[in-house]
């Protein structure tokens, strides 16, 4: 099979390079070199430094000045880096010639997301679209390993000279492999269609959750379902949807998704080659909005987990938002932070449990937003609808009669086409209420 091989020697040690363009603050540079450090150490590679670069003038050929590119150069060697990392997208030509210029690996921000997830990756759907991601990439940039070679061709007269360059043949493989690899991901994704299809055959309310990396996501799902999901205090420690059974308080049932994991600067070839698994975004009848309060950053974190949805197409959903870590804030801070929910937002500790409860029940009021109490009336030849209303878990009354069997229920809001011809009345009586 073919590989492209970038960066065939390991790299321990990186410089991290940010530009403060004339838009931006300092504040915000700083705070996006924080996180970059994050995803470098999640790499698996060591930060020997950090630097803030003022980017006066745009240049084509090396993004920053010749004279701090000088500085930067220097750094790096004196800090013993291997390795230059730049929080700024590079073209595939500035990159060849910062390598040129300093023998050493020049990579951005988006290689970086890429290489956390080839680590990260575990099923074949994930698999395969950070694959696909990794082509997409690395095609404009082949010119970094083969520079030199070319391959002769035999022939008559007509055919003499040089012949097809090794760039154009590897060119030529990656194109293939990337028509392979969608033609892969398609049937992957038609399985995940037919799984989908089937649980919804079984009209239980779902919810996805969503939010910045490593805001919590897995935890809640771990601490709601017992899901035994993998979770570690990374960036992107998950990476494949889990989906797991939330059985809850009132009987009812509803499914619970969670989706990888946002961050700033999301390359964009990442949010396509991603759109499979965030779908499961766009069939739940909400979404849960996982922010991380202690974060410093919380406000710019949501900004960019609600523009990756409007990209996704899913802006439109109902969300829950929920503040997670709150054990981790002072209480002038809580109670600054209840001023800023009057939303309905939840402010919980998964580590801890505090305001768990408080989230289920808003999980409840989100069930009966939409779909209400309804009363129904199913035939007595139709008891595969009466299994499928009890496999839900929203029957709160029943009664035999002539006719069929009279149901007083909560019905999530996909479920009130189906169960259409056998409403009887529609009600806003509390659960429970005849």
């Amino acid at each position: 099979m073919f590989e492209v091989k970038e960066k065939p020697k390991m790299v321990e040690r990186a410089l991290l390079v940010g530009a403060l363009q004339s838009r931006q603050s300092r504040n915000e540079v700083e705070s996006l070199l924080v996180e970059l450090k994050e995803l470098t150490e999640t790499m698996g590679v060591e930060v020997g430094g950090v630097e803030i670069a003022r980017l006066r003038s745009l240049s084509a050929r090396f993004f920053l000045g010749k004279g701090k590119m000088a500085e930067i150069l220097k750094m790096a060697r004196d800090l013993g880096c291997d390795c230059i990392i730049f929080d700024n997208q590079l073209t595939p030509g500035q990159q060849r010639n910062w390598e040129k210029e300093s023998g050493l690996c020049v990579i951005d921000r988006h290689e970086v997301i890429l290489d956390i997830f080839a680590q990260r990756a575990q099923t074949k759907e994930a698999v395969l679209q950070v694959d696909l991601a990794r082509m997409k990439y690395s095609l404009p940039r082949l010119k970094r390993a083969w520079t030199h070679l070319s391959r002769q061709r035999g022939g008559g007269v007509t055919q003499r000279g040089e012949g097809e360059a090794q760039i154009e043949i590897d060119q030529r493989l990656v194109r293939k492999r990337i028509s392979r690899l969608k033609g892969e991901l398609e049937l992957v994704l038609k399985q995940r269609a037919v799984q989908r299809s089937q649980r919804l055959k079984v009209p239980m309310p779902t919810a996805a959750i969503v939010g910045y990396t490593n805001a919590g996501k897995s935890t809640l799902l771990n601490r709601l379902t017992e899901a035994g999901v993998l979770v570690e205090d990374k960036l992107f420690a998950t990476l494949d949807p889990t989906t797991r059974r939330l059985e809850l308080p009132s009987g009812r049932v509803m499914l619970l998704t969670d989706t990888v994991g946002f961050v700033r600067n999301l390359p964009h070839h990442l949010v396509e080659a991603f759109k499979a698994t965030l779908e499961e975004a766009l069939v739940a009848d909400f979404l849960i909005h996982i922010v991380d309060v202690s974060s410093p950053d919380r406000q710019q974190q949501a900004t960019t987990t609600l523009q990756v949805l409007k990209e996704l197409g899913a802006e439109e959903k109902r969300i829950l938002t929920v503040y997670n870590k709150i054990d981790q804030v002072s209480p002038e801070e809580r109670s600054d932070l209840i001023l800023e929910g009057l939303n309905g937002a939840c402010y919980v500790s998964l580590k801890t449990g505090e305001g768990v409860e408080t989230l289920i029940n808003r999980l409840e009021e989100k069930l009966d937003e939409e779909g209400g109490v309804q009363e129904l009336l199913i035939p007595h030849d139709r008891y595969d609808l009466r299994h499928h209303l009890h496999e839900m878990g929203c029957v709160q009354k029943e009664k035999a009669e002539e006719d069929g069997v009279r149901i007083q229920c909560t019905l999530p809001p996909r479920s009130l086409k189906k169960f259409e011809p056998y409403r009887q009345r529609r009600t806003n009586l509390k659960k429970g209420v005849a």
